[in-house]
């Protein structure tokens, strides 16, 4: 089972937790071989994604995120071995409610339909930004 969009109870609670200051997000996405559009229209998984990335890169500019850190997977060294991303990525927002609403963006609506389509399976984690310390642990 892919996971590739979240219930209206995460949202909520996702929502409810208003603390102040940037949240980060960690992406991790799994694509498609070949999109899936309700429309039928062909498109590799890299494609659409692709064209969700061009549709929701404005929308999280114009709402003062950005994107902090990319990576490109290599090996799972502790974990499910038969788990691989595709994409790997923080972006950061000014705050919760920026990413809420950059959910309810109609610009941003209209981008979703192509990481529908191309996206397999994902993770999206919600993390608060700490100072880096001098160790793992602190």
């Amino acid at each position: 089972m892919g996971y590739t969009s979240f219930t209206k109870e995460v949202f909520d609670a996702f929502q409810a937790n208003d603390r102040p200051g940037p949240i980060h997000m960690l992406n991790l996405i799994r694509l498609r071989a070949q999109a899936e559009y309700p429309d039928g229209r062909q498109a590799t998984g890299a494609q659409a994604y692709a064209d969700y990335g061009k549709g929701s890169q404005k929308v999280l500019e114009r709402l003062g995120g950005r994107i902090v850190w990319r990576g490109a997977m290599e090996q799972m060294v502790i974990g499910p071995q038969e788990i691989e991303w595709d994409l790997c990525f923080i972006a950061q927002y000014p705050s919760a409610e920026t990413f809420a609403a950059m959910i309810r963006d109609p610009d941003y609506r209209a981008a979703m339909v192509h990481r529908q389509a191309g996206v397999a399976d994902s993770r999206l984690i919600r993390m608060m930004p700490l100072p880096t310390g001098e160790n793992f642990g602190g």
